[in-house]
C-alpha cells in the first residue's frame, strides 16, 4: 500500500474565500515558521489571479495530508 504525503497551503482570497496550493512530496519536517514565511512570500508576490480575484492574499492554514492507496484490482499490469 503506497502512501503519499502532500503539503496543503490554504489562503484567503481577495473576495474572502479559500484557495489552496497542494505541494506533493514536500519535505515532511517543515517548521511552522518556514511554512508561514513561504506562504507570506506567495501572498506578497500578488501574481496569482483568476477572474479578477487575487487567489492567495493571506495565509490561513497549512497541513500535511497523507493518503494510502489500496488497489482492489489493476488490469493494466497484464497489458
Amino acid at each position: 500500500m503506497p502512501t503519499t504525503k502532500t503539503l496543503r497551503l490554504t489562503f484567503v482570497t481577495s473576495d474572502n474565500k479559500k484557495a489552496s496550493i497542494n505541494v506533493p512530496e514536500a519535505a515532511g519536517d517543515l517548521e511552522e515558521v518556514q511554512v508561514r514565511d513561504a506562504m507570506d512570500k506567495i501572498a506578497n508576490a500578488n501574481v496569482f489571479e483568476r477572474k479578477g480575484v487575487d487567489l492567495y492574499t493571506k495565509a490561513q492554514s497549512a497541513q500535511y495530508i497523507e493518503r494510502t492507496t489500496t488497489s482492489v484490482f489493476n488490469d493494466s499490469k497484464s497489458m
